[in-house]
């Protein structure tokens, strides 16, 4: 074999090396970038309130046991009890490509009370979400297509050291997952079967 030749395959082997080593680390996320990320609201309210949630998404109604709820930011719980309330909102970060998922909110500090991130599969299935890098615990919340919360998970930190292949695995079913600060399910009275409006243009 000529010594071009074999210049070609060692660079080609060499090539594949890299890539393998970038795949299995996630560094491949660093060398291409999540690029710029979406944002929106996600509101929940409770379960089968289907007539109710458009109604207090569109803002034409007042409740009357609540005269200054109007008045509230879109990260402020509302009250929870009145049908036509939401339970939460939170400001999130839209998730929507194979890399931004992956990455994840692992390249985050700290969330705010009523911040996350929204992360948008191209289709409804069974999916699995580990604690890869995380600096902070959080409930991972599955959403079918039809905007219905099916499983939450409260995930701790995995301990320090632990390789990939140990990570616990959160699993669910949906086309969508919240990822918010572990508890604020419990703070806000969010559970499985409450109804959940999505961003705008999230599909």
């Amino acid at each position: 074999m000529k010594r071009g030749a074999l210049a070609v395959v060692f660079g080609a082997i060499g090539v594949l090396a890299v890539a393998i080593v970038l795949l299995q680390t996630g560094l491949w996320v660093d060398v291409v970038g999540v690029g710029e990320y979406d944002e929106g609201t996600v509101t929940v309210y409770e379960n089968g309130n289907a007539a109710a949630t458009e109604t207090a998404a569109s803002g034409t109604a007042t409740p009357t046991d609540s005269p200054t709820a109007t008045d509230a930011p879109a990260t402020t719980v509302a009250v929870r009890g009145n049908e036509s309330l939401p339970l939460a909102a939170v400001e999130v970060r839209i998730s929507d490509t194979f890399e931004q998922r992956y990455t994840g909110l692992s390249d985050t500090e700290s969330l705010g009370p009523d911040e996350g991130m929204l992360f948008v599969h191209d289709e409804e299935g069974q999916y699995a979400y580990v604690m890869r890098d995380m600096d902070f615990p959080l409930d991972i919340i599955f959403i079918d297509a039809n905007g219905t919360i099916t499983t939450i998970h409260h995930a701790p930190l995995p301990p320090e050291g632990t390789s990939e292949s140990e990570l616990a695995r959160y699993e669910g079913r949906g086309k969508y997952v919240l990822e918010v600060n572990r508890g604020w399910a419990n703070r806000t009275g969010v559970s499985v079967g409450d109804t959940v409006t999505l961003p705008a243009g999230v599909e």
